[in-house]
């Protein structure tokens, strides 16, 4: 948000300090209250209801965490589904990727945990076999719970997503130009390359 500001003044953010649950930022989206968001994947039901303003910032890629004592391999979904009944998966309430599992068909899901920390503490306590998190950084997510050398990222990428700022229809639409252009500024420069990088 900073460096789209940089390349365009006429762009300000307010408010992007709070964190906030996606059912939020969608009722904010929804009802006129906030006017973008960023950092949103496509989906059916987004695609319909707002404008998601390109190029991409960057990808998301998503993966499966273990306990660094678990010799659990995972190749794809099928594996993930094979360890039923000793299969649950703990995923971020509120996030993205609770729906991703279900449309993977991974039935033993927990996402009553709203942080990494929580998750990684109900992991260590064996409440779950799995954790499911993105990336960029990770490790670096995994280090700050304090135990990052207690747990192991599995290899495969499971799920990848590009993330786009986002938009209520209720934007003027010189205003989505101004964001549009200033995010090819950005593009064309590298700097949306640099600022993702900076997260690894």
């Amino acid at each position: 948000m900073r460096a789209v500001e940089r390349v365009d003044g006429s762009l300000k953010f307010v408010g992007q300090q709070r964190w906030q649950p996606l059912t939020r930022i969608y009722s904010g989206l929804d009802h006129g209250l906030q006017d973008v968001s960023c950092g949103l994947s496509h989906s059916a039901e987004r695609d319909k209801k707002y404008l998601f303003v390109g190029p991409a910032l960057f990808t998301i890629r998503y993966h499966l965490i273990a306990r660094a004592d678990d010799p659990v391999t995972i190749n794809n979904w099928d594996d993930v589904r094979k360890l039923e009944p000793d299969g649950i998966v703990l995923a971020n309430r509120g996030f993205a990727g609770v729906t991703m599992l279900e449309n993977a068909g991974i039935r033993q899901i927990d996402a009553g945990a709203a942080s990494p920390q929580l998750n990684v503490q109900k992991l260590l306590a064996k409440r779950g076999r799995l954790f499911f998190h993105r990336g960029p950084g990770l490790q670096a997510i995994l280090n700050r719970t304090g135990f990052g050398d207690k747990v192991r990222i599995l290899p495969a990428e499971m799920a990848a997503s590009p993330l786009y700022f986002v938009a209520g229809k209720h934007v003027d639409a010189a205003t989505i130009d101004h964001l549009r252009a200033a995010l090819l500024v950005l593009e064309r420069s590298g700097e949306l390359d640099r600022i993702a990088r900076s997260w690894e």
